[in-house]
């Protein structure tokens, strides 16, 4: 695994992908690198979270394991599951040895029968290069999937009842997001370092989609990036991301516009906004403005 000597070569790294980072983020990256600890990163939704998670596997050459939380989420889905059909199969077989209770027990719950999911793979990984270790939204999970996470989280490890304990032999690289839909429990935040991620500045934002989005008009690209600011202090349902302002970007390019006009924006409002009431409040807005002119 790259060893990054300084906080800077970490912010380079990232710039290289085409990911602005801020310094408290790449020096919170460095922190987890160098210490081997869990980075939470926290913030609104699209403010670039899991993608960190995407470009450091880049960075690092090595695998990206990704959970995808979700309500109802559980330890079948997302440590281990027993592969019942080959275990009744095997089962079947040693009762026509007549094979003592015991002796079946003790085979059907062995390795051979236990199906890695992504936290369990991610703590028995066996290439030279440690994974990427992605739980994404963990606040859309429930909150008692949080206590399965927290002796991997502590100690990179996972416990299963019928064969013991699984170490990890190198710790993988462990990112954990949220949109703060709910508060994550403290016992969790505990065990990892902090990080709030922040919509960007108009001069990073900017920056982004001129390097997201080459060739796009600079003065429209001012446009887009200006819109989206400002929708951003308004009172939305939902508020633009920085994906949204790429995929606007992208859609203006396509459509071959010369100008951001309230024409143009009206009819490509979908593109950044994904609510009616939200889209309706915009167009007012424009109109209102473009009246008050």
């Amino acid at each position: 695994m790259i060893n990054f000597q300084s906080i800077e070569l970490v912010q380079d790294a990232l710039y290289q992908r085409k990911y602005v980072a801020q310094r408290d983020l790449a020096t919170s990256i460095f922190l987890s690198l160098k210490l081997h600890k869990p980075l939470f990163l926290e913030g609104e939704a699209g403010v670039g979270k899991t993608e960190v998670g995407k470009v450091l596997a880049s960075i690092l050459d090595t695998k990206l394991i990704r959970l995808q939380c979700y309500e109802g989420l559980d330890v079948n889905n997302a440590v281990y599951e027993w592969d019942y059909p080959r275990q009744i199969l095997y089962l079947r077989m040693l009762e026509s040895d007549r094979v003592s209770i015991g002796d079946m027990e003790n085979a059907i719950y062995s390795r051979k029968f236990l199906l890695s999911r992504p936290l369990l793979e991610a703590i028995e990984h066996q290439e030279d290069k440690v994974p990427v270790l992605l739980i994404d939204e963990i606040d859309r999970a429930d909150e008692e999937f949080e206590s399965f996470l927290l002796e991997l989280l502590s100690d990179y490890q996972i416990t299963i009842p019928e064969i013991g304990t699984i170490k990890a032999q190198l710790p993988p690289v462990v990112l954990i997001t949220s949109n703060r839909t709910r508060e994550v429990h403290d016992a969790l935040k505990r065990r990892c370092l902090y990080q709030w991620i922040d919509y960007p500045s108009f001069e990073v934002e900017f920056q982004i989609l001129k390097m997201k989005v080459p060739g796009l008009d600079q003065q429209i690209s001012h446009q887009i990036v200006s819109t989206v600011q400002q929708l951003r202090e308004s009172e939305l349902f939902k508020a633009p991301g920085i994906a949204e302002t790429l995929d606007w970007g992208l859609a203006i390019q396509s459509m071959d516009v010369k100008i951001l006009d309230e024409e143009t924006i009206n009819s490509t409002l979908g593109v950044v906004l994904k609510y009616q009431d939200d889209i309706l409040q915009v167009k007012e807005m424009f109109a209102t403005n473009q009246g008050n002119e």
